[in-house]
């Protein structure tokens, strides 16, 4: 099984970010954008689940509850395929800093939770290059539900990991879900060497940490700037 072993040979740069739902990874890396535009680097954003190939059909099957683990894991496994034909490969050929909310490692973790066999979610993504730095933002459980109940009542059937029958209270499931995702990404530190970052932290602090990172990086593989 050869997935993510090689780094890519493309003269761009490919940042990710990981972690459970309210670990603040896509506040940090808006920053995270924003500071290096500022520095006049060329920089693409993509995200999860953003492809419009399967928008529709997730949007349909999320609102009459089908989905299925494996269905699940197959549509996003398609959005990834389309968004890394399509707004990775290209801009890191032209060598911009992609900057990618959520990667592989999300359906290595939340797929595996969904009761998907590892082995086979790391085949289904054999084909992915393999970042050049990822964060792995990891919170306490509770100041993730805490972030994610900000200015809504409820927590999405999904998101909770309702489709699983992990408790009939949202909050409850959710805790459970986040929990078991958080020990999928604990295990994958040290596999594909992820560089975890205290979420407990405030979002100054956070972002002081990764920018210290990926100037350090830079400067050891400097990317062109803008002309």
């Amino acid at each position: 099984m050869n997935v993510l072993q090689t780094s890519h040979q493309y003269p761009g740069l490919l940042i990710v970010v990981e972690g459970i739902d309210g670990s603040g990874k896509s506040t940090q890396l808006q920053l995270l954008k924003t500071w290096l535009q500022q520095h006049e680097y060329d920089v693409f954003f993509t995200e999860w689940n953003s492809s419009s190939l399967v928008k529709k059909t997730t949007k349909i099957g999320k609102k009459k509850k089908l989905l299925t683990p494996t269905t699940f894991s197959l549509i996003h496994a398609t959005d990834f395929a389309d968004r890394l034909e399509q707004a990775i490969i290209p801009p890191l050929k032209a060598g911009m800093i992609v900057l990618a909310d959520r990667y592989v490692f999300t359906a290595f973790s939340r797929d595996v939770v969904r009761g998907v066999h590892r082995d086979w979610i790391r085949n289904l993504y054999s084909y992915a290059v393999r970042p050049d730095l990822a964060f792995y933002f990891r919170p306490s459980l509770q100041t993730a539900l805490d972030r994610i109940l900000v200015g809504r009542a409820n927590l999405k059937y999904y998101e909770a990991g309702m489709d699983l029958g992990l408790s009939h209270d949202p909050l409850e499931s959710f805790r459970i879900f986040q929990e078991r995702i958080m020990r999928e990404y604990d295990a994958q530190v040290a596999e594909w060497g992820l560089e975890v970052i205290d979420s407990n932290q405030s979002i100054e602090e956070m972002q002081a940490q990764v920018r210290e990172r990926v100037y350090k990086f830079l400067e050891e593989r400097p990317v062109p700037k803008r002309q």
